[in-house]
């Protein structure tokens, strides 16, 4: 039985595709802190599910067969977010929020870039014995 590269790497390679969408929004709302009437913007996991389930329509000769096209990253999954002081100007974006959320969204990249690293560390040793 062959195993892929979509089950070796048990899903961390879409998490960091998944990060790194999510960390240019958020460098998005830091550019636009001072624009007048941005409204800040977010991707979280449930929206991208969500809109990844909406895509899934049936297609092909067959009931089983699902559509293997993807919308990752579109603006189906971004989020408006509610501020909690919004400015005279209608700008939405809080400055210690985004930093913190960004910061927070580039620990948890790493976190996957590491295990991601290490699964194909592990298919190297397998495929070279261990050199």
């Amino acid at each position: 039985m062959a195993i892929t590269f979509q089950q070796a790497f048990a899903g961390h390679d879409e998490t960091l595709k998944f990060r790194s969408a999510r960390a240019s929004v958020l460098a998005n709302n830091i550019a636009n802190a001072d624009t007048p009437h941005y409204k800040a913007r977010d991707i979280t996991f449930d929206s991208m599910l969500q809109s990844e389930v909406k895509r899934l329509d049936l297609a092909g000769n067959d009931d089983q067969h699902i559509d293997g096209s993807s919308t990752f990253g579109s603006d189906d999954a971004l989020l408006y977010r509610n501020p909690s002081q919004p400015s005279l100007d209608g700008n939405t974006v809080d400055m210690q929020r985004e930093q913190a959320e960004f910061a927070q969204n580039t620990l948890q990249f790493d976190t996957s870039f590491l295990f991601l690293d290490r699964k194909v560390s592990g298919m190297r040793k397998a495929l070279t014995g261990g050199q």
